[in-house]
C-alpha cells in the first residue's frame, strides 16, 4: 500500500470499530445511522495544536449537536491518554484510539515532513458518504468552521 491517496468528497467513509476514551467500542456505521459525523484526525493528545483544536470543537459542540451532528476525534494515543485528555479539557465528544494508525492509513491521512501525523477533518453524511474534507496542520479553527458550515448545509440550516 505504498501510494495511498487521501479520501475526497463523494467517497464512502471507511468503517471502523475502535475503543473510545471510556473503553467502549465505537463503530462508524452506528454513528452515522443516527447523525452526521464530524470525524477529525489529530496528531497527539495534550499538545498545543491538538488541545486548541479539541477545545474549538468543544466550544462549538452544542451548535454541532443542534445541527444533528456528532464529533469524533481520532489519534493513535491510548484509551487512557484519551480519557485523561477528555477529562482535563472537559471534552463532551468521543475520542477513539487508533493504536498502530491503521484507520489513519485507511483514510490516507498524510504526514507533515514525513514525521508528524496529519490533521484532517471529514464530514460524513447519514449514508456514510464523505461530504467535506479539510486538511491543515496549523489552521485549527478552520477544521471547526468548515465542518460546521457543511453540517448546517446538510441539515438545511443557514450556514
Amino acid at each position: 500500500m505504498a501510494n495511498i491517496k487521501g479520501l475526497a468528497p463523494g467517497d464512502p467513509a471507511p468503517d471502523f470499530t475502535l475503543p473510545s476514551q471510556t473503553g467502549e467500542q465505537v463503530s462508524l456505521h452506528d454513528l452515522y445511522a443516527e447523525k452526521v459525523v464530524v470525524l477529525y484526525f489529530y496528531p497527539k493528545d495534550d499538545t498545543y495544536g491538538c488541545t486548541k483544536e479539541a477545545c474549538a470543537f468543544r466550544d462549538a459542540y452544542e451548535v454541532f449537536s443542534e445541527a444533528g451532528a456528532q464529533v469524533v476525534g481520532v489519534s493513535s494515543d491510548s484509551v487512557d491518554s484519551h480519557d485523561q485528555f477528555a477529562r482535563k479539557h472537559n471534552l463532551p465528544f468521543v475520542l477513539v484510539a487508533d493504536s498502530g494508525g491503521e484507520l489513519r492509513r485507511r483514510y490516507g491521512i498524510p504526514t507533515t515532513l514525513g514525521l508528524l501525523p496529519g490533521r484532517v477533518t471529514y464530514v460524513i453524511d447519514r449514508q456514510g458518504v464523505i461530504r467535506h474534507v479539510f486538511s491543515s496542520q496549523m489552521q485549527f479553527n478552520g477544521h471547526v468552521q468548515g465542518a460546521l458550515k457543511v453540517v448546517k448545509e446538510l441539515a438545511g440550516q443557514p450556514a
